[in-house]
């Protein structure tokens, strides 16, 4: 293997500076990525987020298509809208207006 490489890069760490505990599963901005705390991080503590795979969220009403790139808004949610939002990847699998939550392959 090449000498440098760092590692595979399905975590990262990452250093709670928003002010407020980040709960586990709870979708978190960094930078252009988003990533997935995958334990409680408190604020000021160092904790791992996941930056791959397919992970449910909150949504936003309306309908969004399986294949559609999505994007985490400020409240946590995804939507299809992309003003002020990060993209978090793609919809893994449509989910209805009525749905709560929609799959999303992240990052991708």
């Amino acid at each position: 293997m090449a000498g440098n490489h760092v590692q595979i890069g399905k975590t990262m760490t990452w250093t709670n500076s928003t002010g407020a505990d980040v709960l586990s599963g709870s979708p978190v901005p960094v930078g252009v990525l988003v990533g997935v705390a995958l334990v409680d991080i408190p604020d000021g503590a160092i904790g791992e987020l996941a930056t791959e795979e397919v992970w449910e969220f909150p949504k936003i009403a309306g309908e969004i298509l399986q294949g559609t790139v999505v994007y985490l808004d400020g409240d946590g949610a995804i939507t299809v809208l992309a003003p002020d939002n990060v993209r978090a990847g793609i919809a893994f699998a449509s989910a209805a207006d009525a749905d709560e939550t929609v799959r999303v392959k992240l990052n991708a």
